[in-house]
């Protein structure tokens, strides 16, 4: 199998990745911050910001070339968690009206969006070869508020996106 997993610097695609080689898997791991030296020889480590579609198709591009087909899509990619203290103080549990805005674009851009683009990309890949699995880290703030608006906006809209590419 061929797997790519976004988001994979650290945190759970990081794991997600190095579970995905160990079970055989050839795996494509992205990320801004991704390092080859970071990861086991089966892991390709592809630096990547997914708000950047160019950067993105290159990716797709490469596995393409790689790998020749793609298997799996695990949509671990988030920016969210960034900047949680501004001027000395924590700033993610404000109320809404005082969220930084910023704090949008990385939740929803460097989240959903960038989950959306990927999918697109490996749908096109795995329908032609009638087979695939997309994957998308989610969290149960999108059921129930934890302190931050956009934080439970943004898991959501990935818990829809996932449940509407289903269908």
């Amino acid at each position: 199998r061929v797997a790519l997993v976004t988001g994979a610097s650290r945190g759970i695609g990081r794991g997600v990745a190095s579970a995905l080689a160990a079970a055989g898997a050839t795996v494509y791991a992205t990320g801004r911050t991704i390092r080859n030296d970071t990861f086991e020889d089966d892991v390709r480590a592809i630096p990547c910001d997914h708000t950047d579609d160019a950067a993105v198709e290159e990716v797709f591009r490469r596995i393409d070339r790689e790998g020749g087909r793609l298997d799996i899509l695990v949509n671990g990619v988030w920016g969210g968690y960034e900047r949680m203290v501004e001027g000395g103080r924590f700033t993610w549990a404000d109320p809404f009206w005082k969220q930084p805005r910023w704090r949008w674009d990385a939740m929803l851009v460097a989240g959903v969006r960038a989950g959306f683009v990927a999918s697109q990309l490996a749908a096109e890949r795995m329908v032609g070869q009638s087979a695939g699995l997309i994957v998308h880290l989610s969290h149960w703030a999108a059921v129930k508020h934890l302190g931050n608006v956009l934080y439970g906006v943004s898991k959501a809209a990935t818990d829809k996106l996932a449940a509407d590419m289903s269908v």
